[in-house]
């Protein structure tokens, strides 16, 4: 019976692997929230959560690969550095505020700007790199992957700003994603919390996780550029919409 069960949460895991690294290969980024939540389902917090580290600096490492040529490095460094200064304040609002009203307004708010960006015609543009937007999305970026692992919102905006194509915008996010996932798998080995059983369905997970990073690379290079936004803020309207569904849920 036991053996059965196992077997079956492995068919379940190498699915979620697939489809998690499909959405971050074709995206850029997304695959924690579509991972972490499925995964919750077959396996306890403290193996679901390493797993998902694992997997994101495989698949980074991966895409930094196949397209290192189309990363603005410039762009990822100083996202990431102020990042890294918003990131104490994140875990700040997740340790001494409400979380149920932090997430029905974080949720609340990422699906209206994005419909706001969908729907208006003269969005802002920018022409070359900008310290104070740098600042501003790195910054909050860093906030809310430190309260909730939400990285990619503000992220999307400063590449939305600087109307990176497709492949730039893919390639400059793993840029960004790698160290940051690097740092956060130190921090989980250094806690003992990636085990024999981590590694175990790790490397079971490759065997979906690398196609799926090719497929997302093809699926990515056809995406029309001038719709390629569109895509990603339709992605961050169910992003918000699951954000705020799990708190009325609960």
């Amino acid at each position: 019976m036991l053996e059965t069960i196992v077997h079956s949460n492995l068919i379940w895991i190498l699915l979620i692997s697939f489809l998690a690294t499909l959405v971050r290969s074709t995206l850029g980024f997304g695959e924690s929230l579509v991972a972490v939540p499925l995964l919750l389902l077959f396996l306890p917090a403290d193996v679901a959560v390493p797993l998902s580290v694992m997997l994101s600096v495989v698949v980074a490492a991966l895409i930094l690969l196949q397209d290192h040529n189309k990363v603005h490095f410039q762009s990822a460094k100083w996202l990431l550095l102020y990042a890294a200064l918003g990131i104490p304040f994140g875990v700040l609002l997740l340790l001494y505020t409400d979380d149920t009203l932090i997430k029905i307004i974080l949720g609340t708010l990422i699906v209206l700007y994005s419909l706001y960006s969908l729907f208006n015609k003269k969005n802002k543009v920018l022409d070359k790199d900008s310290k104070t937007w740098l600042q501003i999305c790195g910054f909050l970026s860093g906030v809310l992957g430190g309260a909730y692992g939400l990285n990619g919102p503000p992220l999307v905006i400063y590449g939305n700003l600087r109307q990176w194509s497709a492949t730039h915008f893919r390639a400059t996010l793993q840029a960004y994603f790698l160290p940051a996932s690097l740092l956060g798998l130190i921090g989980y080995y250094v806690k003992g919390l990636v085990t024999s059983e981590v590694h175990h369905y790790f490397l079971w997970a490759l065997l979906t996780a690398i196609p799926a990073t090719y497929l997302g690379r093809y699926l990515n290079k056809r995406m029309n550029n001038t719709r390629f936004f569109r895509y990603v803020y339709w992605g961050l309207v169910g992003v918000g919409i699951l954000l705020v569904g799990t708190v009325l849920l609960e």
